[in-house]
């Protein structure tokens, strides 16, 4: 059965959904999208320096993606500047940086587009068990830590007074994020992870009463995404990255429609 590349490249998407989904909820919580992005455009660097030191890509990106996250949360008590300068600052100097190795890797060929788009067309059965290992494993903790997790999104004070050490688990999940991305980055790419982490949760947002059903609608939206948007992609000739985002930007439209009609009732 895996000898099919779809059949992979759905394993994959389902992999990927099921942890996007309730990190995607905290992302949109704590109002972390751009901080995602940061993460996403330091992937570009990660990627770089694997192959220049002819190490494991995933394992890079990951390990750049933590040390970035861990610098922010270190500036962020160390300096004076806002939480979105210093997004701003370390998400484009980790891209310029990134494009400044590529000038000195023109003799290696490498496929740009793919890392920037991803091709969840191309995974195969190593990377379906990284994904799913990978995502296994980020979700178990995430689970571990997130009643502290979310206490301290709804009221950081109270969580600390608690004794709920709200910054170790905003390190641990940041890491998380990075892990995520590290995973992924394959199928969806540097440039779209963020959207497949924020649109399908956006939409669960539009449709959920409470947050544990936010947490399932996402799941669901990022579900519908992968499997329309890979049929797509298979169909009409393609990005599969770009389909899935498209498909989970539709969901999310859709999604306005029963905002419209819940303030037409009113």
């Amino acid at each position: 059965m895996l000898d099919d590349f779809l059949v992979r490249a759905i394993i994959a998407g389902i992999g990927i959904a099921l942890v996007t989904g309730p990190l995607g909820c905290f992302v949109v919580w704590r109002r972390l999208s751009f901080f995602g992005d940061t993460l996403a455009h330091s992937a570009l660097l990660g990627v770089l320096l694997s192959i220049s030191l002819n190490i494991n890509v995933s394992l890079t990106i990951f390990v750049v993606s933590s040390l970035v996250a861990l610098i922010l949360l270190r500036l962020e008590k160390s300096t004076n500047l806002a939480g979105d300068s210093l997004l701003g600052l370390i998400s484009h100097s980790s891209l310029a940086i990134g494009l400044v190795i590529l000038g000195f890797l023109s003799f290696i060929r490498f496929d740009v587009l793919g890392v920037l788009f991803g091709d969840i067309l191309s995974v195969n059965t190593n990377d379906l068990l990284f994904i799913w290992i990978g995502g296994g494993l980020i979700l178990a903790v995430l689970f571990y830590i997130w009643k502290p997790l979310f206490a301290s999104t709804v009221n950081y004070e109270l969580a600390e007074a608690e004794g709920m050490n709200p910054e170790r688990v905003n390190a641990i999940f940041t890491i998380l994020l990075a892990a995520l991305i590290a995973i992924s980055i394959k199928m969806i790419g540097v440039l779209l992870i963020t959207g497949l982490l924020i649109i399908p949760t956006a939409m669960a947002r539009n449709l959920s009463n409470n947050p544990k059903q936010m947490v399932v609608l996402s799941i669901i939206g990022g579900l519908l995404s992968v499997f329309i948007g890979l049929y797509a992609s298979f169909e009409i000739n393609t990005a599969s990255g770009p389909s899935i985002v498209v498909v989970a930007l539709i969901l999310f439209i859709l999604s306005l429609l029963r905002i419209g009609k819940k303030n037409y009732e009113k």
